[in-house]
């Protein structure tokens, strides 16, 4: 029985004595209450009683931060959320200077989230999300720097808008597009005029050239449909001016 004791007991104190650090840990050791050093992956022995030893992970951490109700400068009401990535690199900083790491950057971001967007317009939330998410990421690394944490990234991944505001910007986008149909229709409209008018000029200087396109009319009729054309006696003569026309030519 006094043998399954001592067993028993020196199993308790080879745990409490022998701790592994895994490659993605680092071991900050406290003895007596002060810090002795950050340690790497292995083996690591401590003092009983006298030493204690706190496990810090180095790997990136993914963050989501909650949609939160933000008010833009242009005092439109929308819900934001975004994800942050950060990871320790200060294992001693990250233990003795802030209690709880996930937690302090998870307030800090969504605040900073909140503030940032809230100084942009709806439009510049929406064209420059790569400029908002650069500024959340300096402000988060900043105040990060000081609890040994580096923030790796920030992106605002989700940003829903108010219905109303949805058929608003449906309806600004359809008028834009109606716009820019109208102004091509009435470039083209411009185009065919300027044409015409150069044709009113030709047919001005040759007179005769009206005539000819009039022969190219009937023509075309007479290819598409079964049809009897009677020709006045004023088109006789405008034949017969034709064949002036042409024999001049030659």
């Amino acid at each position: 029985m006094g043998f399954i004791i001592i067993v028993v007991l020196g199993v308790i104190v080879f745990f409490n004595v022998v701790k592994i650090i895994d490659q993605y840990e680092r071991a900050v050791i406290l003895r007596l209450g002060k810090v002795q050093a950050a340690k790497g992956p292995g083996i690591r022995v401590i003092i009983p009683i006298v030493d204690r030893l706190i496990k810090v992970g180095m790997r990136v951490v993914t963050l989501p931060i909650q949609s939160q109700k933000i008010i833009t400068k242009d005092n439109v009401s929308i819900d934001v959320a975004a994800v942050a990535y950060y990871h320790v690199i200060d294992p001693v900083k990250a233990v003795v200077e802030i209690e709880n790491v996930q937690s302090a950057i998870y307030q800090i971001a969504q605040t900073t989230v909140r503030n940032v967007v809230g100084q942009n317009g709806l439009d510049e939330v929406l064209s420059n999300t790569a400029k908002i998410n650069d500024a959340i990421k300096v402000i988060l690394d900043k105040t990060g720097e000081q609890w040994g944490v580096f923030v790796d990234t920030v992106e605002l991944k989700d940003i829903q808008l108010p219905d109303s505001m949805q058929r608003a910007m449906a309806k600004e986008a359809e008028a834009e597009r109606e716009k820019r149909a109208k102004i091509i229709a009435a470039e083209g409209e411009q185009l065919s005029a300027a044409k015409l008018g150069e044709a009113a000029d030709i047919i001005n200087a040759h007179p005769i050239a009206l005539q000819l396109r009039n022969l190219q009319v009937l023509s075309e009729i007479a290819v598409e449909k079964n049809s009897t054309i009677i020709f006045p006696s004023q088109f006789m003569d405008t034949v017969s001016s034709v064949k002036d026309f042409m024999s001049k030519e030659k």
